[in-house]
C-alpha cells in the first residue's frame, strides 16, 4: 500500500477550509496534518507537521499566498505548494510558478480533480487547472532576451522530446503523454529526465515554462 500524503490547508474562509478537509477525509492515502489562515500561521503550521503538500490560498490577510511559496519551500525543503485560488490572473499564475508552486488549481475544481492533483504534484507533476494553461504564455511574457546558454539549449532537444515537453505544459500527466504519443510511461520518464538535464531545469513546473515562455502549445509546434 502506498505511503500516505500528508497536507496541509492554508485558506483564510474556515467553513471553505474545513470543506476540502472533509472532502480530502474521504481519500485514504489523504491526511490532513494541519490548517493556517493567513501567512504567518502557515509557516509554524507547516514547521510542526512538516507535509508533504501545501494547498495554498492566494488571497490571505497580510501576505498574499504567492509572495509565501518560497519561504514555505525554504521551511521543508521537498515539500509540494499548490495553489488553490479564485484567481484566474495570468500574472498571479506567474508568480506562483517563480516562486517554485507545484500547481495551480482554482476552487472550481471537484474533489476528485483535487485529490488527483495532490498525488500528481506529491510524484513531482506539475498539476494546472485546465482553464488555467491556456494563460501560461501570458504569465511570462516578455521582450526577447539575449540568447543564453538556458535558452540556447532547446536546439539539443529532439523532435521526441520537444513534444513531451509541450505535453507538460499543457499539463499532461506521464500516463496521458504516452497514450497520446503511442510510447511507453517509462520512455516518457526518460524523456522528461533529458529535458530537465539537457535544459538545466529541476521539475516539470520549470518544462511547463520553459515551453509557455516559446509558446509550444500543440504537438508538433
Amino acid at each position: 500500500m502506498a505511503p500516505e500524503i500528508r497536507i496541509v490547508v492554508v485558506d483564510d474562509h474556515t467553513l471553505f477550509r474545513r470543506g476540502v478537509v472533509a472532502l480530502l477525509a474521504r481519500e485514504p492515502r489523504l491526511r490532513v496534518v494541519g490548517e493556517a489562515s493567513d501567512a504567518n500561521e502557515a509557516s509554524r503550521v507547516v514547521a510542526l507537521h512538516r507535509p508533504d503538500v501545501i494547498l495554498l490560498d492566494n488571497h490571505l490577510p497580510g501576505v498574499r499566498g504567492v509572495d509565501a511559496v518560497s519561504a514555505l519551500r525554504n521551511a521543508v525543503p521537498g515539500v509540494r505548494v499548490v495553489m488553490l485560488t479564485v484567481s484566474e490572473d495570468a500574472a498571479d499564475l506567474g508568480a506562483a510558478l517563480r516562486a517554485g508552486a507545484s500547481g495551480y488549481l482554482l476552487k472550481s475544481c471537484d474533489a476528485t480533480q483535487l485529490a488527483s492533483a495532490i498525488e500528481r504534484a506529491h510524484r513531482g507533476e506539475a498539476v494546472i487547472s485546465p482553464e488555467m494553461t491556456s494563460k501560461l504564455a501570458d504569465a511570462f511574457a516578455a521582450p526577447p532576451a539575449a540568447a543564453t546558454p538556458a535558452s540556447l539549449a532547446v536546439t539539443v532537444l529532439s523532435p521526441r522530446e520537444r513534444q513531451v515537453a509541450t505535453a507538460v505544459a499543457r499539463g499532461a500527466s506521464n500516463k496521458e503523454i504516452a497514450r497520446e504519443l503511442k510510447i511507453a510511461e517509462a520512455t516518457v520518464k526518460i524523456h522528461i529526465a533529458s529535458i530537465l538535464r539537457k535544459l538545466d531545469l529541476d521539475s516539470r513546473v520549470g518544462i511547463a515554462v520553459y515551453a509557455s515562455e516559446r509558446g509550444w502549445r500543440e504537438e508538433g509546434e
